[in-house]
């Protein structure tokens, strides 16, 4: 297994490393990994558990250097026991954490656990859990997407994956991006919002600069999946009901070795042009019976939003011969 780590600059670097790179010399010794700085890199390669106990040792060493509290080799040594003895599964936190439970999830912020608040979220959870792809669908507020992400993180504090790739299709609700300013990043950057949010409550802001520069979390429209395979990484497609039939295949089959896919969506809400071609709904009619998949139907009794959008989506729903597609009320 190999992991690439961006190092920062100057004294934070120095304090990372040790005078000498003997920070870098103490982990290689006691964990039999191979590190390699270069360019504003760490390599570090090896055998999974020692590359994933190294990874949460060199956040470790980030962090007290950026609190300006280097650690000493003493210090470090007694990390890297405690790290020894929690395992691999510690991975990029450091975190000593025990199995996961749907009905509480440890995310990153201190204190901070995501419960499900209705008897569907938490069979929701637990299908994420025990199943290697997930289809989840249901009306506005039922906590689709926040969970997923919830579980996803996790996973990853958990050191159950080594990395999030969350992912949206960039289908207009009535507006086409080229009448938005900016270059494909900036105009892709609203649809993928609602994912960021979500990560928002359950980590601080640095940490996810710190994940996203290093690769560990990955925010990227449908279209840039294509020709990719992805091991060890939770999966998230939100926004499902928006791809189409081959764009659905082209996601599924990107799931690499020891991954898991959680795919969300609301088959009222689809924007395609024909709506009879939402890539969700055909995926839960031809996997609906494969092993290994999950398919979820939260209901309004699980919208967990305020009061009001319950009785929103109740009342569209009360005329089911008028079309809503192409008009979202969000998630």
């Amino acid at each position: 297994m190999e992991m690439t780590i961006s190092l920062p600059h100057g004294r934070d670097r120095l304090g990372l490393t040790g005078a000498g790179e003997r920070n870098l010399k103490i982990i290689r010794e006691a964990l039999g990994v191979r590190l390699a700085a270069r360019n504003g890199h760490l390599r570090i390669s090896g055998e999974r558990g020692p590359v994933a106990q190294a990874a949460s040792l060199i956040e470790q060493l980030a962090g007290a250097a950026r609190d300006q509290k280097p650690m000493t080799p003493p210090q470090l040594l007694e990390a890297i026991i405690t790290v020894g003895r929690s395992g691999a599964p510690a991975a990029i936190t450091g975190d000593d954490a025990g199995p996961l439970e749907a009905n509480s999830l440890e995310v990153y912020l201190p204190g901070r656990r995501v419960k499900p608040l209705t008897s569907g979220q938490r069979s929701y959870l637990e299908a994420i859990l025990i199943h290697d792809l997930t289809l989840c669908s249901g009306p506005a507020g039922t906590g689709k997407t926040y969970l997923a992400v919830a579980a996803a993180v996790a996973l990853l504090k958990h050191g159950q994956a080594r990395r999030l790739a969350l992912v949206r299709p960039a289908v207009e609700a009535g507006e086409k991006l080229g009448f938005l300013p900016g270059d494909m990043q900036e105009k892709v950057n609203p649809y993928l919002r609602p994912l960021l949010d979500a990560l928002h409550d359950m980590m601080e802001f640095d940490q996810i600069q710190r994940f996203m520069a290093n690769d560990v979390i990955e925010i990227i429209p449908l279209a840039f999946m294509r020709g990719r395979t992805l091991n060890d990484t939770v999966i998230i497609l939100d926004e499902a009901q928006n791809t189409t039939s081959g764009q659905m295949l082209m996601f599924l089959t990107r799931m690499g070795h020891g991954a898991k896919m959680i795919v969300t969506g609301d088959t009222t809400q689809i924007d395609l042009e024909d709506s009879r071609r939402s890539g969700l709904v055909d995926a839960v009619r031809r996997l609906r019976q494969t092993k290994g998949v999950a398919t979820v139907t939260l209901e309004e009794v699980d919208i967990v939003r305020h009061s009001l959008v319950q009785r929103i989506v109740r009342a569209y729903g009360q005329n089911p011969g008028e079309s809503v597609t192409g008009h979202g009320i969000g998630r």
